[in-house]
């Protein structure tokens, strides 16, 4: 069964269409990268999935015992959020939060987890130290462990690598590939073509035109030959 099945989704916001008629499913296990012209709609894709934008038309559904609270999210960062004045600990304890129900604290059971995400990003001696007082790669561990907190099972991450240095890009895919052999499913909005070939295991290209399906079967069609990634903000 999959996790995720969009079905003729229709999407855009303030009156405006930037999808139309997409329909793609997303199973356990899967490292999907979402590709396409700036401004295609693949932010807005994303948040749709996490409920935070409503679809003009169609429907998604969530299968496997997937619930949309159990879906970790790195976003792509606002120079406001890199000056954000709070420690790591607490930045990525608070990926727990939709686990607390009713409960006003954190109990041993969201920090033991918080420690397990600060443990497998190798970040685990920064917790005492200001979010806003690290380096972009280190950042951007800091929210993937927040995303971790959230969940065991997928990960949406909105061009996790952008802005940072060759080596600390290559470090980043990394340790995202090793999460997906691990079992996470994985969904990457990505400008960055080579690196979505090199991992993904299926490819959203969505714009002008519309392609869903294998890596392999997307590297030989039209829709990728015709694809010139660009760089920037996505709607």
């Amino acid at each position: 069964m999959a996790l995720i099945t969009c079905e003729h989704l229709s999407l855009g916001y303030e009156n405006r269409e930037l999808l139309r008629d997409l329909s793609f499913s997303v199973r356990a296990g899967d490292y999907l990268c979402i590709v396409g012209e700036n401004g295609s709609g693949k932010t807005t894709l994303m948040k749709t999935i996490l409920g935070l934008r409503q679809p003009l038309a169609g429907s998604i559904r969530f299968g496997d015992g997937l619930r949309q609270t159990e879906i970790g999210y790195l976003p792509q960062q606002t120079d406001v959020q890199r000056d954000f004045p709070a420690s790591v600990w607490e930045i990525v304890l608070s990926g727990c939060m939709n686990s607390l129900g009713l409960r006003p604290f954190y109990g041993k059971a969201q920090k033991a987890r918080a420690e397990e995400a600060l443990q497998k990003l190798d970040i685990a001696d920064l917790r005492r130290r200001c979010y806003r007082e690290l380096s972009g790669g280190q950042q951007q561990r800091v929210l993937l462990a927040r995303a971790l907190c959230a969940t065991g099972k997928l990960l949406l991450l909105d061009e996790p690598v952008s802005g940072l240095d060759p080596r600390v890009t290559a470090e980043l895919y990394r340790i995202i590939r090793d999460l997906n052999r691990e079992g996470i499913t994985i969904l990457m909005i990505s400008h960055d073509l080579q690196a979505a070939a090199e991992d993904a295991s299926h490819i959203l290209h969505v714009g002008r035109e519309l392609f869903f399906g294998t890596k392999d079967d997307y590297l030989r069609s039209s829709v990728c030959r015709c694809f010139q990634p660009g760089r920037g903000n996505e709607a």
